[in-house]
């Protein structure tokens, strides 16, 4: 809890205490209004302001102005316990709400990979770190293993392979090598590289990226809260209706002034709406902390609202989908065994730190001994060659067969393949592929069991890999080949086929995904291994990057509107009642306000139901 949430508990218990307190005395007159007072304006001051200060900018008709209005009524009717009940009762409610909140975009900022955003400068006394925006045009930087690329450039010096997954959607690396270009966002993952820079930063890959994603979010139109949209109607009717009330009896009925007024008042005690502005935001801070205890962090309760009515889904595939990593699923050896192809090839990659290397490592499942292992060479985007046991062995893509001149079996446009090669011969090829997430076929199907009309893919991938992806997952459309802005146009034209009551949930991960994030009705980030610029752009990020827990957070979107309806019915259809008895003079003023308490008390308990897992289809 903040600072600021806190002064706001202390207040608010020192105001029921006071409150308590001057239950107790036994006042009357200016001194019983006098003990109330300081209670009254403990709790209400800042929404007292906050009436005052939206009618002198012209924003007459809000909550604050309503909760004055009702509450001054009552002080001047001199029900003063209920004015400090009414206000007390009310800045819970807010409170709550402010919480959830802040709990929610505290936990998101917690998830940003926190790292300086620096470039290696060379300069005649060696490398200083320095901001990528000081960098000129023409300066050497010095880019190091693991390091992300800060600006775009041309390789001056080494070899080293890059990982543009979370820039272009490509689950496979790009070998880079001296005259090569390097763009600023991608991750550095073996060698040192040396590069000349040939953009500023302000023009660089990653700030053009960012700038779309600022252009996307002016055009994304956020949901207004349902209590100003509710009081910018309800509280001028009300406020109207009293003053009808309180003028027209006594010109047409034998009705006192003073009767007349005081019904009036009594009417707007009445109209606080204390069952709306509790129970609304209760369900949707249920909703929100609900969702949050289960790896789901939902940046505002607005997003719970359009999240429940999506009607379509559009997935980015690699880390969204996929794991972004790469797993032997094949072998297929053509003279010996697979094993052997398999021992062979990881051993001549054993001194690479190249992903694909890693994976057939791994899937050897044994520390290589370097002792059999010698004069290895790496041929930058084709392969290494090394000497096994005595043996010249080769292993590459198909670009390197083909230089060796060696006769070989091209694998199928969906799948990707390291070949093996030695003693002059193609000894076999080791298919390799992005691993599919294990509850990513389920969490599809279970969208559509929810209703989902329609599930499209977008990767930067090739269509044939793509294709096999979506065939597998059971998704309905596939766009490939597809760079940043190519994402952004087709999620426009998939907002196009969205009913006018539906919306287009989008779910990506990289910094590529965060226009399209921002241009999404509800942009739905992976956050655990997520880029910084994708969790800012989204509206709601999956802390443990498994789909499924998107079937989990429409159903629980789902539901907490539901209850939402039952409360705002039930919470008008009685306080329409009790108005109309008010007006007549059916109804006392603690009548009402009891009534008024029994509907919030029941519209909370209907509104903690929020907080419960909700069952998934």
């Amino acid at each position: 809890m903040s600072n600021s949430h806190r002064r706001m508990l202390l207040r608010l218990i020192a105001a029921a205490g006071l409150l308590t307190a001057a239950l107790l005395l036994p006042l009357a007159g200016w001194a019983r209004l006098a003990v109330f007072l300081l209670p009254y304006a403990l709790a209400g001051w800042d929404v007292l302001w906050r009436a005052a200060r939206n009618i002198v900018h012209g924003q007459v008709f809000d909550e604050n102005f309503l909760m004055a209005l009702a509450t001054v009524g009552a002080l001047a009717t001199g029900e003063y316990p209920e004015a400090v009940f009414v206000m007390v009762f009310y800045q819970v409610g807010e409170l709550f709400q402010s919480c959830a909140v802040a709990q929610s975009r505290k936990s998101i900022a917690g998830l940003m990979d926190i790292r300086p955003d620096y470039a290696n400068l060379v300069t005649d006394g060696g490398l200083i770190q320095t901001d990528p925006e000081e960098v000129a045009v023409g300066d050497a930087i010095v880019i190091k293993p693991g390091e992300r690329v800060p600006l775009d450039g041309v390789v001056l010096e080494g070899s080293s392979t890059l990982d543009t997954a979370a820039l272009t959607g490509e689950s496979l690396p790009r070998e880079v090598q001296p005259g090569g270009e390097v763009i600023s966002g991608c991750v550095n993952l073996s060698g040192l590289l040396k590069v000349r820079v040939t953009r500023p930063f302000a023009a660089s890959t990653v700030s053009r990226i960012l700038e779309l994603v600022e252009t996307a979010a002016e055009r994304k139109a956020k949901a207004e809260h349902f209590i100003t949209r509710f009081a910018r109607y309800y509280t001028p009717i009300v406020v109207l209706a009293a003053a009808v009330l309180a003028l027209l009896p006594p010109l047409f009925t034998p009705i006192s002034w003073t009767e007349s007024i005081q019904r009036a008042l009594n009417f707007l005690v009445v109209s606080c709406p204390c069952a709306l502005v509790i129970s609304v935001p209760l369900a949707f801070f249920g909703g929100i902390g609900g969702a949050s205890r289960d790896g789901i962090l939902v940046k505002g309760g607005n997003y719970l609202e359009v999240l429940a009515r999506t009607e379509v889904v559009v997935f980015d595939k690699t880390g969204t989908l996929t794991r972004g990593g790469f797993q032997v699923t094949e072998l297929q050896p053509e003279a010996g065994s697979g094993e052997e192809l398999l021992e062979l090839a990881a051993l001549a990659e054993c001194w690479s730190g190249h992903p694909i290397s890693r994976s057939l490592k791994e899937a050897w499942g044994r520390e290589p001994d370097s002792g059999r292992v010698s004069d290895g060479e790496e041929f930058p985007g084709r392969g290494v060659r090394a000497v096994v046991d005595g043996r010249t062995v080769w292993v590459g893509n198909a670009r390197l067969m083909e230089e060796l001149g060696l006769p070989f079996q091209p694998a199928p446009p969906s799948a990707a393949a390291v070949y093996v090669a030695a003693s002059g011969r193609c000894l076999g090829r080791i298919l390799i592929s992005d691993r599919i997430k294990p509850d990513a076929a389920e969490a599809v199907a279970a969208l559509k069991a929810l209703g989902v009309r329609k599930t499209v893919m977008l990767t930067g991938d090739t269509q044939a890999v793509g294709a096999e992806i979506a065939r597998q997952l059971g998704i309905d459309e596939i766009h490939a080949h597809l760079l940043p802005a190519g994402k952004v146009e087709w999620v426009e034209a998939l907002l196009k086929e969205v009913s006018p009551k539906g919306a287009l949930a989008f779910v990506g991960d990289g910094i590529n995904d965060a226009p399209v994030l921002s241009r999404a009705d509800v942009g739905i980030a992976m956050g655990g291994l997520g880029s910084d610029a994708a969790i800012e752009a989204a509206d709601i990020v999956l802390m443990d990057d498994k789909p499924s827990k998107l079937v989990h957070a429409i159903v629980l979107a789902r539901r907490t509107l539901a209850i939402v309806r039952q409360n705002i019915v039930f919470a008008l259809g009685v306080k329409l009642l009790v108005l109309v008895l008010s007006a007549l003079g059916c109804a006392s003023l603690w009548a009402a306000v009891f009534a008024d308490v029994g509907v919030s008390v029941l519209a909370i308990l209907n509104a903690m139901r929020c907080l419960r897992r909700p069952r998934l289809p």
